[in-house]
């Protein structure tokens, strides 16, 4: 799994590609960690690249959206991979996260 941070002016947008699973979950958490104690709640989710989110990485996104909600900010999913979508649809998820069709869109958003 890679992870790329890139600060705008309103929204952070944290770029995943590869596997969110029980192995990588945690350095998932780690960098939503690190951005959420820098006051950083606009969150932009391109998951375009994630092959596959576990049940640990689902755990790590709902965490994320309670803490995000909680200090007055918003995390959406821009470009859900199609895994993702079905994942999220399956665990009845699809609700609590804004989906975006492409990265500029969920910008946009905030």
């Amino acid at each position: 799994m890679e992870i790329n941070i890139k600060g705008y002016k309103r929204v952070t947008v944290v770029t995943v590609t590869g596997r969110v699973d029980s192995v990588t979950y945690s350095e998932f958490e780690n960098a939503l960690q690190v951005e959420l104690e820098q006051g950083k709640v606009n969150i932009a989710l391109d998951f375009s690249g994630v092959e596959f989110i576990s049940s640990a990485g689902l755990r790590v996104l709902v965490n994320a959206r309670k803490t995000v909600k909680n200090a007055g900010g918003r995390i959406v999913i821009a470009q859900p991979s199609q895994q993702v979508t079905e994942t999220l649809e399956i665990a009845g998820l699809e609700v609590l996260f804004e989906q975006f069709p492409d990265r500029e869109t969920a910008i946009a958003a905030f």
